[in-house]
């Protein structure tokens, strides 16, 4: 995996991690003030949050890495398959 690549692919983990962890902790004010959103937390700890997504993001993207690296999941194997159904072309053949 090349470094834009893991850059990406970090980048798309931590998003979908973000939106699994904001959730975490929220509560809802007691009284809430007028005018104030009935579901806006009372305090959302968002640094807290971003260091978690970061650190989970961190963890998952060594996992894909590993995968990749081991050739547990051969994405250049999958492509020339799919290379192969589209265009009829032969699996094994070199550029």
């Amino acid at each position: 995996m090349g470094l834009l690549t893991a850059v990406f692919t970090f980048l798309l983990i931590w998003w979908m991690v973000l939106f699994t962890v904001l959730p975490w902790g929220n509560r809802q004010p007691k009284n809430p003030e007028t005018g104030m959103a009935y579901g806006a937390p009372e305090n959302p700890n968002m640094k807290k949050k971003l260091i978690a997504t970061t650190i989970v993001s961190f963890i998952v993207l060594g996992i894909i890495y590993a995968c990749v690296e081991m050739n547990i999941i051969d994405f250049r194997g999958i492509a020339r398959e799919m290379d192969a159904r589209i265009y009829g072309s032969d699996i094994n053949a070199s550029n």
